[in-house]
């Protein structure tokens, strides 16, 4: 059985992918049209019996909260995110996200550079929580390394955190000096 937890999540989810969302008020089974339109842009499976219960509690308890904006506009509701709903559902989104593993090595080094200013030091600190998670190779303190293309992955986490591109570059090498360890850390020939 999924969480209260995980449901606002893919409410949250749903929202993010869809933009808003508009119903026909006058219809009394407005949330039973509403929860496929959020389940169809998530991977979330649920219960039948209880996915309509769920859905509806997690649903106003995300209104209280102040996360999504609910709005009448002639006989029809719109559903949106807000400013915060935004926010957490876009964490939501970088907790899914992860770097793919190509069947085979193009035999390019990704090297990340970033330098964060210390008043930033929570963004710093979340980002390399999150490329320790990707299993990126730590070559410095602000430098780190992957064999595998991660430019949209990054890209995400830069917009998240709201980094500027002149404090964290990609650079792709073909070589790095003495890289036997950093192969042997991706397990690479």
């Amino acid at each position: 059985m999924k969480t209260k937890r995980d449901v606002a999540k893919v409410i949250l989810e749903g929202l993010l992918w869809t933009g808003a969302v508009a119903i026909a008020s006058t219809n009394p089974y407005f949330l039973h049209r509403l929860v496929p339109k959020l389940i169809r842009h998530t991977r979330y499976k649920i219960d039948k019996k209880r996915k309509l219960k769920s859905f509806q509690r997690s649903f106003y308890y995300l209104k209280q909260q102040g996360l999504i904006n609910v709005e009448y506009i002639g006989k029809q509701i719109h559903i949106s995110l807000t400013k915060e709903g935004r926010k957490n559902a876009g964490k939501h989104s970088i907790d899914n996200l992860n770097i793919k593993k190509p069947e085979r090595w193009d035999g390019l080094w990704r090297i990340l550079i970033f330098d964060i200013q210390d008043k930033h030091k929570i963004k710093r600190e979340a980002l390399r929580g999150k490329l320790k998670e990707f299993g990126f190779y730590k070559l410095q303190k602000s430098v780190w390394v992957c064999p595998y293309a991660f430019q949209t992955e990054i890209n995400i986490l830069r917009d998240f955190f709201g980094i500027h591109h002149r404090d964290m570059r990609i650079i792709t090498a073909k070589e790095i000096e003495n890289d036997g360890e950093i192969k042997s850390f991706f397990e690479l020939k």
